[in-house]
């Protein structure tokens, strides 16, 4: 379907500023995983057959932890989800696109031996911190990252 006529100057203009990156509740989410002395990844790009333009908000990938900060109105979060009035057809597939897109990326990076930790932008920094935390010490590391193998010790 293709994009619709912005109905109103103004929304399209405050539509277009949307960060997609760096966002408040993520922002706020890095700063407490960090002052807990947690060591991340941002904007990681996920490698799996078929998620190649999906990036992970953070990751921990020597465990396989990616947690995704969504927001309320392009995730559809069940308690403060809107359906915009103005092209709300072109809006509804949009939205459900983007649920579809969530979920797919969720089984294939469950599939990849990946835990998915997601968290909605209503929730408080300490509280997704806090599942993001037991996330980490629940999973096993899974050795060394790809990189360059280090130099062989002299004997």
């Amino acid at each position: 379907m293709p994009r619709p006529s912005p109905s109103n100057a103004d929304v399209s203009l405050r539509m277009s500023k949307q960060r997609s990156t760096g966002t408040s509740p993520e922002m706020s989410l890095r700063r407490e995983l960090h002052r807990r002395g947690m060591r991340f990844r941002v904007e990681h790009r996920i490698d799996i057959d078929g998620l190649r333009r999906r990036r992970a908000d953070i990751a921990f990938t020597r465990r396989r932890i990616a947690v995704f900060v969504d927001g309320c109105f392009w995730h559809a979060c069940p308690q403060h989800a809107t359906s915009p009035k103005a092209n709300a057809a072109w809006w509804a597939t949009k939205l459900a696109g983007n649920v579809a897109r969530d979920r797919d990326t969720d089984d294939r990076l469950s599939a990849a031996g990946w835990t998915v930790v997601r968290i909605w932008e209503h929730e408080s920094a300490a509280d997704g911190a806090d599942r993001v935390e037991r996330a980490v010490a629940s999973a096993e590391p899974q050795g060394r990252p790809p990189g360059p193998n280090p130099a062989p010790p002299n004997h």
